[in-house]
């Protein structure tokens, strides 16, 4: 596997406010695009159906946001965040859900740092008279935990009264949850947006060209907060039957399949065959997309601008190729692209 890439990204450079609050709209942020044997194109997200054509496929991410992020107390009053991830998958060969008591996967913050201090069995007191028992620890040992909620209301109408958008350290205070939605969020259930989508608005979609279409499917993000060395966390999806249709269909007829974020990437390499055909798939996704890997179904990508030290990087090298990503982002950071959710674009197409 190849070691990560150098590059360092300048604190100025990250997003720290969505683009609105900067006083552009969605789709003026800017906007890369990265071929195969050409230099970087500047452009704004505007302009993306500049770039597309003929029966080019969007696939968009109908996940929405939610509210993830819960106050929470230890035992002796210390005050914690506690990040909700994903349900716990099912066990090792078991697709059955465990329904006796709700249990996620959380993560624990303090002042916005990850907090080790934790110990199994311990409660956590949440507000309205809820509770978190830590059962026990998750893959990343001291930091994630499977954890069994008590919950005064449903889970989702709790979250709507106590619970608030996940907030790192590059952004200094909390933006409302309609921040956190893209046009196509539809379906509840990331604990972090899919934050690719975010620049579509309805007068992107009205200049697409007539040829190119947009398909849904389903990917619930967790927290995006690995370490060094993790691979991507289990997470729920859904590839519908109709999507897998007009994904074949678009290659069928020589167009691109673009993948609208690597959330999109991982679910749909998840239902394609060796050969690229993809089927109607759903459950829980454990992929890990390297450039050893390959993609099969995806010819390009429109993502954000990903830390150092992500794993999103390897599947970035999967689609455009070493040198490419390289050249992109040393590009990004000279001519100064806004890193993470709230921040710029990145087209990157597989040459031909």
């Amino acid at each position: 596997m190849s070691g990560a890439l150098a590059f360092a990204v300048p604190p100025a450079l990250a997003a720290a406010e969505p683009p609105e609050a900067r006083g552009l709209a969605r789709d003026e942020v800017r906007l890369m695009v990265a071929r195969d044997g050409e230099p970087p194109l500047h452009a704004r997200f505007l302009d993306l159906p500049r770039f597309l054509g003929g029966a080019d496929l969007l696939v968009v991410n109908e996940s929405a946001t939610l509210p993830a992020a819960l106050p929470a107390a230890r035992w002796d009053g210390t005050a914690l965040e506690l990040n909700l991830s994903t349900p716990e998958p099912p066990a090792l060969g078991s697709s059955r859900e465990r329904t006796s008591r709700q249990r996620w996967i959380v993560e624990l913050r303090r002042d916005g740092m990850r907090f080790r201090g934790a110990r199994c069995g311990e409660r956590l007191e949440l507000p309205g008279g809820g509770s978190a028992e830590l059962v026990a620890p998750y893959l990343s040992p001291g930091r994630l935990w499977v954890a069994a909620l008590e919950l005064p209301a449903p889970l989702l109408d709790f979250l709507d009264a106590y619970g608030a958008p996940i907030r790192y350290r590059h952004e200094p205070r909390d933006w409302p949850l309609g921040e956190h939605q893209t046009l196509f969020s539809r379906i509840p259930g990331s604990a972090e947006m899919p934050s690719a989508g975010r620049p579509f608005t309805p007068r992107v979609i009205a200049r697409l060209g007539a040829g190119v279409g947009i398909a849904p499917l389903v990917l619930h993000t967790g927290v995006s907060s690995q370490e060094r060395g993790e691979s991507p966390y289990p997470e729920r999806f859904e590839v519908p039957p109709r999507t897998a249709e007009r994904v074949n269909a678009a290659h069928a007829a020589g167009g691109r399949v673009i993948a609208v974020g690597t959330t999109v990437t991982r679910a749909l390499e998840t239902a394609a065959a060796p050969d690229g055909s993809v089927s109607a798939a759903s459950g829980w996704t454990s992929l890990t997309i390297t450039p050893e890997r390959g993609v099969r179904a995806v010819d390009g990508l429109i993502t954000g601008w990903h830390e150092p030290d992500a794993s999103h990087l390897l599947l970035l090298e999967a689609v455009g190729g070493r040198e490419l990503v390289e050249r992109s982002y040393a590009a990004a950071v000279a001519s100064g692209y806004r890193w993470h959710e709230f921040g710029d674009s990145h087209l990157l197409l597989r040459a031909a």
